[in-house]
């Protein structure tokens, strides 16, 4: 079956895998290629431009006749059902709160032997809660710990997630926002929490400065690791009240994050602060279905106009459902 692959020299095959890995776009569902000189690695997509900086010069990007994988057992195959879980580094973890102990365990024995990749089952005990967006949870299954390195557009995430907010259901978001940034840009990440946005900025786009701002003390030591861990130049980690920081800092930014769902409204004055003439705005909202935008947009505007600004909505839109009836939102707004 023909798939888009990278063709590359066998000398240079395993370091090619490996960061296709990392990425998460090697195609599994067929076999790898090969003939006397070249690996052809399936894709599941092309990668984007940025991501090709990452690759040797002697790739190419071409279609493959490839034969199909030996299809391996799911969860579904054992259980006779969908779990729902999602997977964060080595670690599951079972999204329904409410599972009975023997469920729990069935899923987390058949997730253990379906994913040679998972070695711990999580189950969460209380929903994010507190100031510092953590949850408590349960080991249901695998080895006794919370804490893993997740990896996502070649970056790596060390994160412990009883102790910071992390999901890489944003994945796709935070590349996203990656693809606005442009070299020499000066980002504040208001709620930066172990770095996946500021991290991914820091290494992909050079830009002038990186400010990564978390009150969370233990994200924050997350955050240093994992600058430290990526080899990512010009981020400053700071532990600290995004509020207080701003002030340190009015007037510089060309982007503000401003990845706090529930209550990133109380902070819209600090980012309106923290903007420059033109500088960007990505609001993040929880909003209902009947007042997707129009409320979110009414509080950035009083925002700006408390400073004596103005703003220009250059997007809005649906990240994802969060819940029933309720969706995280973002909205990017130009300050003028």
């Amino acid at each position: 079956m023909k798939r888009q692959c990278i063709k590359v020299p066998k000398k240079k095959g395993e370091p090619v895998r490996r960061i296709l890995l990392e990425l998460e776009i090697l195609d599994n569902s067929v076999k790898i290629g090969a003939d006397e000189a070249f690996l052809y690695l399936p894709l599941t997509r092309e990668p984007a431009s940025d991501e090709l900086e990452s690759f040797p010069e002697e790739i190419e990007l071409i279609e493959f006749d490839f034969k199909p994988q030996k299809k391996k057992p799911v969860p579904e195959d054992l259980l006779g059902f969908s779990p729902a879980y999602e997977v964060i580094g080595d670690i599951a973890l079972l999204e329904d709160p409410e599972l009975d102990k023997e469920k729990a365990s069935r899923i987390a024995d058949a997730l253990l032997l379906t994913h040679s990749n998972i070695k711990t089952v999580l189950k969460p005990l209380t929903p994010v809660i507190g100031e510092f967006r953590v949850r408590e949870f349960e080991v249901v299954a695998g080895e006794p710990r919370t804490e893993t390195i997740h990896r996502e557009y070649g970056c790596r995430y060390k994160v412990d997630l009883a102790r910071a907010y992390f999901t890489p259901r944003l994945s796709t978001e935070r590349s996203r926002i990656l693809s606005r940034v442009k070299k020499g840009d000066i980002i504040v990440d208001m709620f930066a929490g172990v770095g996946p946005y500021s991290i991914l900025i820091a290494k992909s786009k050079k830009p002038s400065k990186v400010l990564a701002i978390d009150k969370n003390p233990d994200a924050v030591r997350y955050l240093r690791e994992n600058i430290i861990l990526n080899s990512a130049k010009n981020i400053e980690a700071i532990e600290g009240d995004a509020r207080e920081e701003a002030t340190k800092f009015a007037g510089t930014a060309d982007h503000v994050i401003m990845n706090l769902p529930h209550s990133a409204f109380e902070f819209l004055d600090s980012a309106v602060l923290l903007a420059k003439p033109g500088g960007i705005i990505h609001y993040y909202g929880i909003t209902p279905e009947d007042d997707l935008f129009e409320s979110s947009i009414k509080f950035i505007k009083e925002a700006a106009e408390k400073a004596g600004r103005k703003i220009e909505v250059l997007e809005k839109r649906v990240v994802r459902s969060y819940a029933p009836h309720q969706y995280n939102i973002c909205i990017e707004a130009r300050i003028v």
